[in-house]
């Protein structure tokens, strides 16, 4: 994927953003009842501007970095990169959902242990399969398309 600092930030810039959006239109709707409705994506812009250029600070500096370690002590460096890939995504989303999770617990919720643990229980099951099966394949897509290379297939 990333071949240099300058893709890795607009990678990491374009994963932020729609994993955030995602996950923040997931919780608006548990908040409003579970209906998703144009308010539920319009309230979910508003707490956009504040969690995406956290997610980013946090996955571009630390964790992306620390998913990779944690990915490699289960996986080879010559198993399939597919298999790669998919193992430090999960090992991203079980760092970046508890941590934003007691983030949005922070700034959006009446800050509890009980209640960053409940949001934290509730984000998890979703942050796994939004990143594995639409998040994660629409931003490689999107970054292919804007990144090709010309030996690649």
């Amino acid at each position: 994927m990333p071949k240099n600092k300058f893709e890795d930030v607009i990678f990491t810039a374009v994963m932020a953003i729609v994993m955030v959006y995602g996950m923040i239109v997931y919780n608006v709707a548990l908040n409003t009842g579970g209906t998703v409705s144009g308010f539920t994506f319009l309230a979910a812009v508003h707490e956009l501007v504040f969690m995406a250029p956290i997610a980013f600070v946090l996955e571009f500096f630390f964790v992306s970095k620390l998913a990779g370690m944690l990915a490699f002590k289960i996986m080879k460096p010559t198993d399939r990169p597919q298999f790669i890939t998919y193992a430090i995504s999960i090992c991203i989303c079980c760092i970046m959902c508890p941590v934003m999770s007691l983030i949005a617990t922070v700034l959006f919720k009446e800050p509890s242990f009980g209640t960053w643990i409940r949001t934290w229980a509730m984000n998890f099951p979703m942050a796994i399969c939004y990143q594995m099966f639409y998040c994660g394949p629409f931003v490689r897509l999107i970054f292919r398309l804007i990144f090709r290379r010309g030996g690649e297939k």
